[in-house]
């Protein structure tokens, strides 16, 4: 289903500089379709955040995907996926236990919706995207801060950010790279992002 990069080392060696590596074009676009149609199935039983918490924004949590998605898990337990997250990230990553953290859709489609900064419990994160705008001028862009650097705290300082397109993945050191996603800035955008957390067999349990 996946269009998996044959060269590693690249990847692997802006990985352990960055904790952050792209992943262009991983969903080619004749499995993006069902893929896209399985999200937007799904994301009427997903729920909107408060505007006035960190991070607003719809989501659809772990435990509705494993109970109502077929496609959705069989990608996250994709053998070759699994090992391309080895390659790059040089652990031994192994899926995540619980559904409940194993993977969840994070939807923006109303101007402002944003996430707010954070870490993941879990060292990594795939992350696969079905919509997203069509310009990093639009906003929904990831920012980030390699190996723990953290994100700049005045506006004009210089960050790390990335745009991505529908198809598009990035593999993320969630546990030790802060994040955000930039709000978008006006309506009738969409970015939707399918977040699959990978961990250790000596890290079975997420990080509190």
């Amino acid at each position: 289903m996946l269009l998996l990069p044959a060269d590693h080392r690249g990847l692997r060696e802006r990985f352990a500089a960055e904790g952050y590596v792209p992943l262009p074009g991983l969903v080619p676009p004749d499995r993006l379709v069902p893929l896209r149609r399985e999200i937007r199935r799904l994301e009427s039983m997903a729920s909107h955040q408060d505007r006035g918490a960190p991070r607003p924004m719809t989501t659809l949590g772990g435990l509705l995907i494993a109970e109502e998605s077929e496609l959705i898990p069989r990608v996250y337990h994709d053998p070759a996926l699994i090992e391309l997250v080895r390659a790059v990230s040089a652990l031994e990553a192994v899926p995540v236990a619980d559904p409940l953290e194993r993977h969840v859709i994070d939807i923006l489609h109303r101007h402002d919706d944003a996430h707010g900064e954070h870490t993941h419990g879990h060292p990594l994160a795939l992350v696969l995207f079905s919509e997203a705008p069509g310009s990093a001028r639009d906003g929904g862009l990831l920012q980030y801060g390699p190996r723990g650097t953290g994100l700049p705290a005045a506006a004009d300082e210089v960050a790390h950010r990335a745009h991505h397109r529908p198809g598009d993945a990035y593999l993320l050191r969630a546990d030790t790279t802060d994040h955000q996603v930039t709000a978008l800035r006006r309506a009738g955008l969409r970015r939707v992002a399918l977040n699959f957390a990978y961990t250790t067999p000596d890290r079975r349990t997420a990080a509190r």
